[in-house]
């Protein structure tokens, strides 16, 4: 498993076409696709926006983390840096930040490389070494 990370709108999404050969066909949307649908992906965009679906519905977005990374242990996850900044009023926004950030430690112990990009610079934060 690759977690790539970083800002919005940082270049994650033109970092991981172009660095691990994604096409757009490979790329499955988290803001929009299935919830089983990310057990198979080669690559899941926006994952931060379905763990906001996941609450939504009323699943257990850590349990349903670990489920992915122990199943797809292939995929690259694309997930924005959503905790830093000013910190929401609303207690639901909170507890969304927290719930995305948890579900990321998660990915990231899982993968074997952690990459953020700013400005379209990658920044390997965990690479395995051979």
């Amino acid at each position: 498993m690759k977690m790539v990370t970083g800002g919005a709108y940082q270049g994650k999404l033109d970092f991981v076409c172009s660095h691990f050969g994604m096409e757009q066909v490979d790329i499955t949307n988290g803001s929009t696709c299935d919830f089983e649908e990310v057990f198979s992906a080669k690559c899941i965009k926006s994952y931060h926006r379905l763990i906001a679906r996941l609450i939504a519905q009323g699943i257990d977005c850590v349990q349903f983390t670990e489920r992915l990374c122990s199943e797809n242990k292939d995929a690259v996850i694309i997930l924005d840096e959503i905790g830093c900044g000013i910190i929401p009023s609303e207690k639901s926004e909170r507890k969304r930040r927290e719930v995305t950030g948890k579900c990321g430690c998660i990915i990231a112990r899982a993968s074997d490389e952690v990459i953020r990009v700013t400005c379209g610079i990658p920044m390997y934060i965990k690479k395995k070494i051979n």
